[in-house]
């Protein structure tokens, strides 16, 4: 008899003894309760091309492709899609996309069992995130290849991809997922500030990896200690000087107000962030206003920090040099008109992370499947919640 209530109970008791790997016989056992024949967890992989069976799924192992399948529509959509006895349901943790929840049913369900299906989705997602860093299930599900050591030190740091709060959304994207060494992002929401940056460390392998980590480490010190943007620029600056001397890093740092639309940042030897304002680029931000980190003390002045008022709807996108100096099998680069006319378009089909995966798959696209370089970007879009009118009694 069908108890979405005890299948909810059943399920909030692996928050507290379970191990990933331990998702599909539970989901397995809660499918009766459901009125469900199966409830399948099915997880993106790290090149965001196919969803996967999490690891521990008894049966076929196939996976669905994200392009030309309802599942796949679904991870793009973040969208329910139903089609005569099976739901496909998005695994969300907050704005992060895990994957997508599989329902084959018995017969076609009401308006109360979506709603329930819903629940069901979102308390598996949260079991997802909360539970994978108690073992590998999840991530021998998400990993199609042997990763390298070097990418695997860069992805252990990382925040997830998508994040959004406050009226402010961050969304990235980064190859060669298998085996980057030098790129990385970061982000954070303290109060009213989203704090932004990306890196490009020179060199690649093991030893790109650890600068890149001593500089991710460093920039979050200087953050959680209040520092401003030039102390923090400093403070980077200071610690790969002494730690790997001659080597250098090049980044955006950023932080917008998302109460005023105010954007400061400092960009260390890198390029301009594109700015995007009603399906149009903007004049580009001035670049370099600092020397990248690891020789600031070449230069006697301060670091520059540059301020811009965004607009409602303005959208930010950060990127290193993978993007733009991608060459085609005729040496022809990607380029910044191509990169801006292609982000323009992906804004106006869907929606910030759908338009990140995109750009990431038509860069390998690019290139033939064999970047020369790490391919990192990152979208910053601000929409603030309209103004509320006071009611006139």
């Amino acid at each position: 008899m069908p108890d979405s209530m005890e299948a909810v109970r059943r399920l909030l008791d692996l928050r507290y003894r379970s191990r990933p790997e331990d998702l599909p016989p539970a989901l397995a056992d809660v499918a009766p309760l459901l009125d469900a024949v199966s409830v399948t967890v099915l997880l993106v992989d790290y090149e965001q091309v196919s969803l996967w069976p999490l690891h521990g799924t008894p049966g076929s192992r196939e996976p669905r492709p994200v392009d030309g399948t309802l599942a796949g529509q679904t991870f793009c959509t973040a969208r329910t899609i139903a089609e005569e006895r099976c739901l496909w349901l998005p695994l969300l943790h907050g704005a992060e996309r895990l994957g997508v929840l599989e329902v084959w049913l018995h017969d076609e369900p009401d308006e109360r069992r979506f709603r329930d299906f819903a629940v069901i989705a979102a308390l598996v997602a949260e079991l997802i995130a909360s539970r994978r860093f108690y073992g590998d299930a999840v991530e021998r599900t998400r990993r199609r290849l042997p990763m390298q050591l070097a990418a695997e030190i860069i992805w252990n740091q990382l925040p997830p991809l998508t994040f959004a709060a406050n009226g402010a959304l961050v969304t990235a994207v980064l190859e060669p997922c298998y085996d980057v060494g030098g790129d990385a992002f970061d982000y954070a929401a303290n109060g009213d500030t989203v704090h932004v940056a990306l890196f490009d460390t020179v060199g690649h392998g093991i030893s790109a990896s650890a600068l890149t980590t001593l500089t991710l480490n460093t920039y979050r010190n200087a953050r959680r200690s209040g520092l401003d943007l030039a102390d923090t620029y400093r403070s980077i600056d200071k610690w790969i000087r002494a730690q790997y001397p001659g080597a250098f890093v090049t980044a955006v740092l950023g932080e917008l107000d998302t109460s005023t639309g105010v954007y400061r940042r400092i960009a260390a030897g890198h390029p301009a962030e594109l700015l995007i304002r009603d399906g149009r680029a903007m004049p580009g931000l001035p670049t370099p206003t600092a020397l990248p980190l690891g020789l600031g003390h070449m230069l006697p002045r301060a670091p520059g920090v540059t301020e811009v008022l965004l607009e409602p709807g303005d959208t930010l996108v950060l990127y290193t040099d993978g993007i733009t100096e991608a060459r085609s099998a005729d040496g022809e680069l990607f380029g910044l008109d191509r990169l801006v006319s292609f982000i323009v378009r992906a804004l106006a089909e869907g929606s910030p992370a759908e338009s990140m995966r995109k750009l990431i798959h038509a860069i390998v696209s690019y290139e033939n499947g064999e970047l020369r370089d790490d391919a990192t970007a990152a979208l910053v879009q601000w929409q603030p919640p309209p103004a509320v009118t006071p009611s006139r009694w």
